[in-house]
């Protein structure tokens, strides 16, 4: 443990949004995994799931979850895929 009250606070601060970061990103991954599930079942809300998955991978990207570029390459694949299905 730190004796320095910053390094305390740091100690914190960092529990509080490894915390927060770990709850988003599991919720993001869940939204993923349903949109292929949808797509690869075929059900016709598929692009429904797409959709929110989509919504839940930007708001990830502005948070700080995701970077930019990874946020844009897992859209576009969720994208590609929809797409394929038809």
């Amino acid at each position: 443990m730190p004796n320095i009250q910053s390094a305390k606070k740091r100690v914190k601060v960092t529990a509080t949004k490894t915390a927060r970061n770990r709850a988003l990103n599991s919720a993001l991954k869940t939204q993923i995994k349903k949109a292929n599930a949808a797509i690869d079942a075929g059900d016709a809300n598929k692009a429904e799931a797409v959709r929110v998955a989509v919504k839940a991978i930007a708001q990830a990207a502005a948070k700080g979850i995701l970077k930019k570029n990874a946020a844009a390459r897992r859209k576009s694949t969720l994208a590609r895929k929809l797409n394929a299905a038809g």
